[in-house]
């Protein structure tokens, strides 16, 4: 059976079932009808592989849900939840002379995709299957953000928070590819154990001296003439050509305070952060609350590092699988809100059916504004927000009445 199924499924059912809801959201922002190929890398999709056409030993390739659906019908499919700037495989060179219906003419190969063991089924440190019927544990898995891998809990080197407040988490491996979301982490992240640095005597000695230990801080985006990066490239010269020289730095620089560059002054958060003396165990996988990214530094030093370490998506919220979960079904509840009001129109006369049509369009748009409004800022749509709108503007058209 096709991933979108044919049979129908009611709102009621979506709201009963658990399971059915996560298929929906995850489905509800990807179009089950038209090949995603044309519109380029898509900034987030659900995308699945072919088990049946690409299997493990031949090049991984990723399909959208239309080709899924129509192209893959009957075949053995791994769903992959979602990936984040994923073009569209199917019926390139990786499927010899099996060709796309519904978008034929592609590139042969689509350079800027990345894949891993997800594309054969497989996931985890343990690359195992999912589900996996030699395993004795049942257990969910979990997502990294970055490399967008599964793992099971058992393998995250961590105690796994179940907290509804905790939204993402980055592996331990990703963690170390950009080590400067450690001392993020400390501040930010859970469980918020912390110790007091043994290096903060030396800090504090260093700031007296007005100087810094040559082998310190060589994961940590630093200043040079007021912005600077993960060690600047003068400092990388001098330490590649001379093993005991280093840059020296300014105390404005090692206290993290702003540092005044000709007409303009430079702050850094992520440099403030590290002087506290807080220290965290770089090791297991760290677990983020909502809203963590906007706490992220975006000086330019910090978001050189983020590109330097692939991982500057961080910055943007609208990444995050909650805003497009939040926008697929933002897309579909216009489209039920439509036929609702199609079937209750026919009751009523012309004129009645005017005003009902216009006071309908004006509140549908104010809603969807302020449902996009929440999908774009990567927060829930509770219903206490809800509530909230409706009483604003329930009290707005009073007013308007009154006036």
């Amino acid at each position: 059976m096709s991933v979108n199924e044919e049979r129908t499924v009611t709102i009621q059912d979506i709201l009963e079932d658990e399971e059915l809801q996560e298929a929906y959201a995850v489905l509800a922002g990807s179009d089950p009808d038209n090949c995603s190929y044309p519109q380029g890398y898509v900034k987030r999709q659900a995308v699945f592989a072919c088990n049946t056409c690409t299997p493990r030993g031949v090049e991984p390739a990723g399909l959208c849900l239309a080709c899924t659906n129509h192209c893959h019908d009957g075949h053995d499919i791994f769903e992959l939840y979602t990936k984040r700037n994923f073009r569209c495989d199917c019926g390139n060179s990786k499927f010899g002379v099996f060709r796309c219906q519904l978008s034929p003419g592609k590139d042969r190969q689509n350079a800027k995709n990345h894949y891993n063991h997800n594309f054969h089924g497989c996931y985890c440190t343990c690359d195992r299957p999912y589900p996996d019927t030699e395993d004795q544990v049942n257990e969910d898995m979990i997502q990294c953000i970055i490399c967008e891998d599964w793992y099971h809990p058992r393998h995250l080197g961590c105690t796994v928070e179940d907290s509804e407040e905790l939204q993402e988490m980055v592996c331990e491996t990703c963690m170390n590819k950009a080590p400067f979301l450690w001392t993020y982490a400390t501040h930010i992240a859970e469980p918020p154990v912390v110790k007091v640095s043994p290096c903060k005597a030396e800090v504090e000695v260093n700031k007296e001296e007005d100087k810094e230990p040559d082998d310190k801080r060589m994961d940590e985006p630093c200043k040079n003439g007021g912005e600077g990066s993960s060690t600047s490239p003068s400092c990388q010269e001098k330490q590649a050509t001379n093993g005991r020289t280093a840059c020296k730095r300014t105390h404005q620089e090692m206290t993290g305070l702003p540092v005044k560059n000709q007409d303009k002054t430079v702050y850094c958060r992520l440099r403030e952060l590290k002087t506290q003396g807080l220290e965290r165990a770089r090791e297991g996988a760290v677990f983020w609350p909502y809203h963590w990214r906007a706490k992220l530094c975006t000086c330019v030093s910090c978001k050189r590092a983020y590109v330097d370490a692939g991982v500057q998506f961080l910055l943007d919220e609208s990444d995050t699988v909650l805003a497009y979960e939040n926008r697929g079904t933002i897309e579909q509840g216009t489209a039920s809100l439509d036929s609702l009001l199609m079937s209750s129109l026919s009751t009523l006369d012309r004129v009645q059916q005017l005003e009902i049509v216009y006071q309908f369009n004006e509140m549908q748009s104010e809603l969807m504004a302020f449902l996009r409004q929440l999908a774009d800022e990567g927060k829930v749509v509770t219903a206490e927000a809800i509530h909230q709108f409706f009483g604003e503007l329930m009290s707005r058209k009073r007013r308007q009445m009154n006036s």
